[in-house]
C-alpha cells in the first residue's frame, strides 16, 4: 500500500509542473487554466481592508511579471504564505486572469500551489 501512495505522490508531482508556463510568459495565456512557475521575488500579507496575500513573481511589486493572489477569506487555509513561498521557486495552477494589466491567478485551495524542486 505504502508503494501505491508513493507511486501517487511521484506522478501527480510530475503532472503538476508538467507543461508548465514561466511566470514571464503567463501574460500570453491569459483565459486559459495552467500551472505557471517562477521566483516568488515579493510576498505581502494586507493586515488591513480585506486582508489579501499577494504572491509577486520575478520581480517585487510593481516590476512583477505575474501574481498569486489569496483572498483573506482563504488566507488560513494557506498558513503564512507570505513567508512560506517568499523568495521560493514555485508553481501555481488555475485560470490565469488579466488583473489591470498584470496576469494572476486566483488561489482559494492549498493544492493550487507547490514549491519547485530545487
Amino acid at each position: 500500500m505504502r508503494t501505491v501512495a508513493l507511486i501517487a505522490l511521484f506522478f501527480s508531482e510530475a503532472l503538476f509542473a508538467a507543461d508548465s508556463i514561466p511566470s514571464a510568459k503567463a501574460k500570453d495565456h491569459v483565459g486559459e487554466t495552467a500551472t505557471v512557475c517562477g521566483h516568488v521575488a515579493d510576498a505581502r500579507y494586507l493586515d488591513s481592508g480585506s486582508r489579501p496575500t499577494f504572491l509577486n513573481f520575478d520581480k517585487p511589486y510593481p516590476q512583477h511579471t505575474f501574481t498569486a493572489f489569496i483572498a483573506g477569506e482563504n488566507h488560513a487555509k494557506f498558513g503564512t504564505p507570505e513567508k512560506d513561498y517568499a523568495d521560493k521557486n514555485v508553481c501555481v495552477t488555475g485560470k490565469i486572469e488579466d488583473y489591470n494589466g498584470k496576469p494572476e491567478i486566483v488561489l482559494t485551495h492549498p493544492q493550487q500551489i507547490k514549491l519547485q524542486n530545487q
